[in-house]
């Protein structure tokens, strides 16, 4: 994939807003960068995380009770730390704060639960085309410089629905959508929605992984410029 920026993003769904932001801005120490509306009465709130942006999506009305998605931890690189510090911010979501160049994290990771590695291997390896670290064995893979971690999980369950409480999607910045979003359908990867225009803020489309986990591309005018 061509990238549009080397992070992933990562994003959440609460009906808690207050105190998740004050977990994520006060105890975690990540800067709020605007809030965007998404329609419906849903409101992201963008936070500044090294480079790549955790996105808070907020609903007023309860979400509907569903199983975790496989996104089960959120990794932090933080200098002057001798070992992981574990965290759970309200919703129950793992946090884990780690030293710099742990699990080969430099910025940020996200440590996926899943059914069968193998299959995810391969999903990740041919139909994203992403590089391993190779000092993890070839279950963890760079997307920039952002670390998703692979790991068998036995209560992983396939298709976890999109707007569940809890960490559901991440996010890849790439320079064209329509190219990458065929070229990965046609390497074996799975649509979840078709390329869509959002007004003049981005193009964007889903894929899932094997076990139905979302996956954004995103081509932001704000990175690329022109959305045609």
């Amino acid at each position: 994939m061509e990238l549009a920026k080397p992070h992933i993003d990562v994003g959440l769904f609460t009906s808690h807003l207050e105190p998740m932001l004050d977990f994520w801005q006060n105890e975690i120490g990540l800067p709020l960068d605007h809030v965007l509306p998404l329609g419906g009465g849903l409101q992201q709130h963008r936070h500044d995380l090294m480079g790549s942006v955790l996105k808070i999506n907020h609903t007023k009305n309860d979400l509907p009770a569903a199983p975790p998605s496989g996104y089960r931890e959120l990794l932090i690189a933080r200098e002057g730390l001798l070992g992981a510090k574990r965290l759970t911010d309200p919703d129950g979501n793992k946090v884990t704060l780690v030293p710099p160049g742990a699990f080969g994290i430099e910025r940020i990771g996200i440590r996926l639960g899943v059914r069968d590695v193998n299959t995810h291997r391969r999903f990740y390896a041919v139909s994203l085309g992403l590089p391993d670290v190779p000092e993890l064995g070839g279950d963890s893979f760079l997307c920039g410089d952002s670390v998703i971690l692979v790991e068998k999980a036995d209560d992983a369950r396939p298709d976890p629905v999109m707007e569940g409480a809890g960490l559901r999607y991440i996010t890849i910045q790439i320079r064209n959508v329509d190219e990458e979003h065929a070229a990965i359908l046609a390497r074996g990867g799975t649509q979840g929605h078709a390329p869509r225009t959002l007004g003049k803020v981005a193009r964007i489309s889903f894929i899932r992984d094997p076990d139905g986990n979302w996956i954004e591309m995103s081509q932001r005018a704000s990175l690329v410029g022109a959305l045609d």
